[in-house]
């Protein structure tokens, strides 16, 4: 069966232009233009997966990501986990940060370029479906929730971004083996080129201070030249 999508966006040849070419490529596709109507629709048909544009004909495109993100997957027949997507022209790093730290899956800038959000929103629905199929997973101390996204080491909650979890699920996937940059950055973010970007190195650093400041243990280990693994070896 075809994954649902869900474009929230108020340009019109923006929207058609999104509706056409993932029609073609097999997914099933609904479009909002507003905020409201689009939490109306994801109660209604939940989709797989949301591209969402932060400025509405109604307000701003976060509120409905707090919307989400905030539902209790009960009484709002939202879920919480639900896969999202920021589509939109503002495409400075603040806009980027304020989006995951909001809970956003991936932030992709405008003006399109179709065939890289193509691999971003594949990237992020097999994420998605890991999440589904797998259980808690634990490596020394190091516990990971795939369906509730938190993270805790030895007992104590460790806060994480959006990204920041997808980048150490990854490696926790094989914690004794070394990924490549060109690796995480395709199963991670979806690229299909690595290019000089510096996002691996950058998510590393912020996470890696994150789990050591709460562990003795030394986490993100960089192998110079070649990429990252969860943790030493012994």
């Amino acid at each position: 069966m075809s994954h649902s999508l869900l474009i929230v966006e108020d340009d019109e040849p923006t929207a058609e232009f999104l509706v056409d070419n993932l029609l073609a490529d097999g997914f099933r596709v609904s479009h909002s233009d507003s905020g409201a109507e689009a939490v109306r629709q994801i109660e209604v048909r939940p989709p797989s997966l949301v591209l969402l544009d932060l400025v509405l004909v109604d307000g701003d495109g976060l509120r409905v990501l707090d919307r989400i993100r905030t539902a209790d997957g009960i009484a709002s027949r939202i879920d919480p986990q639900l896969p999202v997507i920021v589509v939109s022209g503002r495409a400075e790093e603040t806009d980027r940060v304020r989006s995951f730290q909001r809970g956003a899956d991936d932030h992709v800038a405008k003006p399109l370029s179709y065939g890289e959000l193509l691999c971003r929103v594949r990237a992020v629905l097999r994420r998605s479906e890991g999440r589904r199929r797998r259980g808690v997973i634990r490596h020394y101390g190091l516990t990971l929730d795939p369906v509730t996204r938190a993270v805790a080491m030895e007992g104590t909650p460790v806060a994480v971004s959006s990204m920041e979890f997808a980048l150490l699920h990854r490696l926790a996937d094989d914690p004794e083996r070394v990924f490549t940059k060109n690796e995480l950055l395709r199963d991670v973010w979806g690229y299909l080129a690595a290019g000089r970007t510096r996002t691996v190195d950058t998510h590393s650093c912020r996470l890696r201070r994150k789990l050591d400041a709460v562990s003795s243990r030394r986490w993100i280990v960089n192998v110079r030249g070649v990429g990252y693994r969860l943790t030493e070896v012994e």
